[in-house]
């Protein structure tokens, strides 16, 4: 027996986005990830597009309240994350933009 994976054991996610693709081909164009590590997880990934992050969230009935939402770079990038179990796999929809730090009115420090 073989601890490799084949192509085929990556079907899963490879068919939720062959899916999508037909679903949902007007939404905006994500990054798209699979991998050997995770192969029942399809990646849905949004850089400086959380517009189109909502609209995938929407199409894919994931509800507001389950978005988790972070901060990293030292605060520098808000990340929301959402999941959801869809036509046999897991689909992993991220999201990163920049956080503008507010501009201060007068000069005041």
């Amino acid at each position: 027996m073989s601890d490799t994976l084949t192509l085929d054991d990556l079907a899963a996610p490879l068919r939720t986005l062959r899916l999508l693709t037909v679903d949902f081909g007007h939404l905006p164009a994500p990054t798209v990830h699979v991998t050997t590590i995770y192969p029942e997880r399809l990646e849905l990934t949004f850089y400086d597009d959380l517009t189109g992050f909502e609209m995938w969230r929407e199409a894919l009935g994931i509800v507001s309240d389950v978005v988790t939402y972070r901060e990293q770079n030292d605060g520098q990038t808000g990340v929301l994350h959402a999941s959801v179990d869809h036509a046999g796999a897991t689909v992993h929809l991220m999201g990163y933009a920049d956080i503008v730090a507010p501009a201060l009115v007068g000069g005041a420090a």
